[in-house]
């Protein structure tokens, strides 16, 4: 049976606050894969939701859901951006953004028209032509796509021909390219076969649920490593007399 001597007080109490602070931390994780599940869950059940108007939630938009709204007005149609290589089937391709002008608002509704495989050679995909005059649209109101750093800046104000290409769409460089303020969030249409985009949305996280799991049982292997290595380095190592 191992025997040990009594450790430092200072080392005792590195160890009990290192111990406590990574099952909080692992414990903060499974809190978060719990809250990032209901997401899923919710935007899962919002898919099959009766529209509401959009005039509802246009401004300030639920925090934890995603509405399925009804809007009417006319695209932009000489205002196209195209989100560079999102993946579907593994393929590369764009994701293609429309201005929306909604009836009676100021502010510009970006929609997400859907996703468009490359043409040969990896050329700019033709685009399926959308209505020019003015029509109700039906969709998840979703937050836009995450953005992240992007070398050489802005890369819509270097562009002057539409439809522009970036790797990201920030709300803020769209909105100043615009000269129009955006609403909140992103219009991703309903599916529609007819339409020639691939319309399959799915909820963007900067983690999953499992990602968020592994972290968790990390922080828990920490803590049991902290108390681990008091253990092994108070050992008393001297033989007991036979």
């Amino acid at each position: 049976m191992m025997r040990l001597r009594r450790p430092p007080w200072w080392a005792l109490l590195l160890a009990v606050v290192g111990a406590a602070l990574f099952v909080y931390l692992g414990v903060w994780q499974l809190h978060r894969a719990d809250y990032k599940e209901a997401l899923l869950r919710r935007y899962a059940t919002s898919v099959s939701a009766a529209p509401q108007d959009f005039a509802g939630v246009a401004v300030r938009p639920p925090t934890d859901s995603f509405p399925r709204v009804r809007a009417r007005g006319r695209y932009l149609l000489d205002r196209i951006y195209l989100l560079d290589n999102p993946h579907h089937d593994h393929r590369g391709g764009v994701e293609v953004f429309v201005p929306f002008a909604v009836e009676g608002e100021t502010s510009l509704l970006l929609v997400d028209a859907g996703f468009l495989h490359p043409g040969a050679n990896g050329a700019t995909p033709t685009l399926p032509a959308l209505p020019k005059e003015e029509t109700t649209l039906q969709g998840l109101y979703v937050p836009p796509p995450p953005v992240g750093f992007e070398m050489g800046g802005n890369a819509l104000a270097r562009q002057t021909h539409w439809p522009k290409e970036s790797i990201f769409l920030d709300p803020t460089e769209l909105a100043a390219d615009l000269g129009r303020p955006l609403f909140p969030r992103v219009l991703a249409l309903d599916a529609d076969p007819a339409s020639g985009y691939i319309r399959q949305h799915s909820l963007e996280l900067s983690m999953t649920p499992a990602r968020h799991r592994a972290y968790a049982f990390q922080w828990f292997s920490f803590a049991l490593a902290a108390v681990a290595i008091l253990l092994v380095l108070n050992r008393d190592k001297r033989r007991r007399s036979p």
